[in-house]
């Protein structure tokens, strides 16, 4: 990022209502359209760069649409014409000079009651929130937590939020696992959320994490390259997987001592537990991971120590800087907060008690 362009964070005192009405494309179903069932129409000439693409990697490169899984959804419902033909098979095979058109559904109210709730709002305009999301809160609503989450708090806050995101996620356009805390953008309206989106399918975004580690690495830095995908066996968790989705983490170590490490990591791609699996694959999982990780050898620690590690009540993974490009001004935007207290006041205790090891 070039800071000499970074914009300066400021934190706003209002939220104004934008007109843009809560939506969702993801569930609307469409056997039989009529007029009013059409929101936005679309249409695109075939580039002769994408002759012989299949035709949902194309429409997964629009910047009207956020993911391939919402083109093949939309090509599901009968919303996609190809020369003016409805098509509902993403494997087409384009020919350059091809006409297709897209009706994208138009937005459905949200049922979701807003919440009031603090927010620690880093950044605010017309067109997107930064926030720094707490650890212990999840960010939508989903089986089990369909109340308490941030949505309901931005709803609260600003209740008229992008809707590409879905019913259940409005103007989320990227998240944190609930019990990982750190820097969250939230779209306003739907260009702003379909550009920011383009930048993290292009692995445009800088994002820094700031972890706490079994084990120590060998090396001062280095990359993890393994695909991620659904656990063969639990399907509530990720796993390394043959043919899971490229995922590619870079870690820098910070701090080192004899059985943990406080490392940096950056992110390529931004797959689900990314991080966590990532580094538990290589024998080092996060501490306080419930999930993907076991406790480390203690034995030669303080007691105190041990007890501080034992008890640390969650993953120790902070999403610490954010950076990407304004999506309307296009503006070089930088965030970075530090990790919360409990995570502080822990590395605080092994720079206390523990040894360094160089």
């Amino acid at each position: 990022m070039d800071k000499e362009n970074s914009t300066k964070v400021e934190k706003p005192n209002h939220c104004p209502n934008f007109g843009h009405q809560l939506g969702n494309r993801d569930l609307v179903t469409a056997d039989d359209l009529d007029e009013e069932d059409f929101g936005n129409s679309l249409e695109k000439e075939v580039p002769a760069e994408f002759q012989g693409t299949r035709l949902d990697r194309w429409l997964a490169e629009w910047p009207e649409l956020t993911s391939r899984a919402e083109a093949q959804r939309l090509l599901s419902q009968n919303r996609v014409h190809l020369d003016n033909q409805p098509i509902s098979s993403g494997s087409r095979k384009l020919r350059e000079g091809q006409k297709v058109q897209i009706c994208l559904p138009p937005p459905i109210s949200s049922d979701l009651e807003p919440e009031d709730g603090p927010l620690e709002i880093l950044f605010e305009d017309e067109h997107l929130i930064v926030l720094n999301k707490p650890a212990g809160l999840v960010v939508h609503p989903a089986p089990g937590n369909y109340t308490g989450t941030l949505v309901q708090r931005l709803l609260h806050h600003c209740p008229d939020l992008s809707g590409i995101g879905g019913v259940q996620r409005p103007g989320i356009v990227h998240r944190l696992d609930k019990d990982t805390s750190g820097i969250l953008v939230v779209a306003k309206h739907d260009q702003a959320h379909q550009r920011l989106a383009r930048q993290f399918r292009k692995h445009s975004i800088h994002r820094l994490y700031s972890a706490l580690v079994w084990g120590n690495l060998v090396t001062l830095q280095g990359t993890i390259e393994a695909p991620i995908g659904r656990h063969p066996r639990d399907r509530k968790m990720m796993a390394i997987v043959e043919n899971g989705r490229t995922a590619t983490t870079y870690w820098t170590q910070l701090a080192k001592w004899d059985g943990l490490t406080h490392i940096s990591c950056e992110l390529e791609t931004g797959r689900t537990h990314q991080i966590r699996v990532h580094l538990s694959s290589q024998g080092h999982p996060l501490v306080g991971d419930p999930v993907y990780g076991q406790l480390g050898k203690t034995k030669h620690m303080p007691d105190d120590v041990i007890l501080a590690l034992q008890s640390f009540p969650r993953q120790a993974l902070h999403a610490a800087e954010l950076g990407f490009e304004h999506p309307i001004s296009q503006e070089i935007m930088e965030f970075s907060v530090e990790e919360p207290k409990d995570f502080q006041n822990l590395l605080g205790l092994l720079h206390e008690k523990l040894a360094p090891l160089t």
